[in-house]
């Protein structure tokens, strides 16, 4: 009894399976890294990265899931999101006020248990998902490309994160 319980637990916490993966027009997309935020003494989130044929490809569709530990708002989010991309280089201080208007429109405020899925698309932009549900999308390639290199660029606050979504050295 306690393995079903165990197998149950563990099929009702899984953040992104094929079926979801499928009703998000992706069921090609296969797990190639997860790793968990914390800082401090607090988790922040668990983040899995989804790619085509196994191997990271900015130029081929992907996802990133991140599966929310505590809750945020929304604005913190886009803020949060701009300061990360600003830290990487980004100093047209115009164009960042534009991108973080434009994720204070898509991301919600969000409670533990909460997930959103980017899903990057060259042909399409990036679309947003909370819960599956459809949130927003930002057509503009380069806050796309921008957004996701928060997790994926080699310019990331967070090394050991992106090493483990990109499975880098292991």
């Amino acid at each position: 009894m306690r393995c079903i319980w165990l197998m149950f637990f563990c099929l009702m916490t899984s953040p992104l399976n094929a079926s979801s993966l499928d009703r998000l027009g992706h069921s090609d997309l296969v797990l190639l890294g997860e790793s968990r935020l914390g800082v401090l003494f607090w988790d922040i989130y668990d983040a899995r990265l989804y790619v085509t044929d196994g191997i990271y490809d900015p130029n081929k569709p992907f996802a990133l899931a991140l599966s929310y530990l505590r809750p945020f708002s929304g604005s913190d989010i886009a803020e949060r999101s701009i300061e990360e991309i600003r830290n990487q280089g980004s100093d047209d201080e115009s164009l960042l006020v534009s991108w973080e208007s434009q994720l204070k429109a898509i991301f919600p405020d969000v409670v533990e248990g909460d997930q959103i899925v980017g899903i990057s698309d060259p042909l399409e932009g990036a679309r947003f998902f909370l819960n599956d549900s459809f949130i927003g999308t930002i057509s503009d390639p380069n806050l796309s490309r921008r957004f996701f290199d928060i997790w994926l660029s080699e310019k990331t606050s967070e090394p050991g994160l992106r090493k483990s979504l990109l499975r880098v050295g292991q």
